[in-house]
Formats: C-alpha cells, structure tokens, sequence
C-alpha cells in the first residue's frame, strides 16, 4: 500500500511498534550510543540521505497523540500504524486494517475495537475463510490489494498536492 500510495504522490509515514523489551536502533559503541549514555534525551543523526532522531524515554511513548503530532511537521497524507493496538482500538477517528492469523486471533483483536474497520488482511486471508459475523471483507494484498487501495483513498479527505497541508491518519 505504501509503494502504490507514494507512486500516486501521497506523501506517507509509517510507525511501527517494537514489543521487544530492550530494543534500540542505536548501536553499542556508535558516537549517538555514547551521547546517550552520557545523558543525552534526544540524538539527530544525519547523513546525507537521512535523519535519524532518536529520543530516549523511561517509559515509552504511549500517547498516540504525542506520536502522531511528531510527525504533523511532515505535512504527511497517510501514517500507517502499526501495532498500538491499546491505543488505536477505540479511536474513532482512525479508520483500522486490521491483521490477523487466524479466527481465532482476528476475534481477540476485533474484541473492543471502534469502527471504523476498513477490511482485514494478513495470514487469515489467504484461506479467505467465509466469516458470517465479520461485517468488513477479508482482502488478501496479492489479489485484492486494488480493493484495499480504493479503501483508503476513499477515507482521505482529498488527493494529494504539492501545497497540502493536511494531515490524515490511517492505521
């Protein structure tokens, strides 16, 4: 979705969520792994293809709101979200893909979540299992990724433009 959104000129972020207690991108015995240690909260990294950012936290970033107004500088389109589960689930303001494995999994991650629901995807569809109580399709990105595609764009406010500054959230 990602590749097929940027190649139509919408300008997208993603954030992914690392349950793995302990996991850093920063590496043991880098110059930013040193500042870090000595203290420093945040740490920019720049090369001349990118900027890293890394902020040190004590109990991680759990405000779904601190994170998404991180990005909002960006001008992005779309920020896909990945994982967050607690503090996407409930929120009506954020249209949902959700992932699952199998029924058994797609019911424990439907349990509590909030329309909207666009579809669902990931290892259960490629079964496409016939779900009578699912009220959204089961859409395999091999076969139906054009369907998902329309999904999402269909849930944007408008296409992009070089002068957008509007910023959409989809997870």
């Amino acid at each position: 979705m990602i590749s097929r959104l940027s190649a139509e000129g919408y300008r997208i972020g993603s954030v992914k969520h690392i349950h793995r207690e302990g996991f850093t991108i920063d590496k043991e015995g880098t110059n930013t792994w040193r500042y870090a240690k000595a203290g420093a909260k945040v740490i920019v990294a720049i090369s001349p293809e990118e900027i890293a950012i890394i902020k040190k936290t004590s109990d991680g970033l759990n405000d779904l709101d601190q994170i998404i107004g991180e990005l909002q500088q960006d001008c992005l389109d779309i920020v896909f979200i990945e994982g967050f589960h607690g503090l996407i689930a409930k929120r009506t303001d954020i249209p949902k893909i959700i992932t699952a494995v199998s029924e058994e999994n797609l019911r424990r991650t439907l349990d509590g979540a909030a329309e909207p629901i666009l579809a669902v995807t990931g290892v259960i569809s490629k079964n496409k299992p016939q779900l009578n109580w699912l009220k959204v399709p089961i859409l395999s990105l091999d076969t139906d990724g054009d369907e998902l595609l329309g999904m999402i764009k269909k849930n944007l406010k408008e296409k992009p433009t070089d002068t957008t500054k509007n910023y959409r959230k989809t997870a």
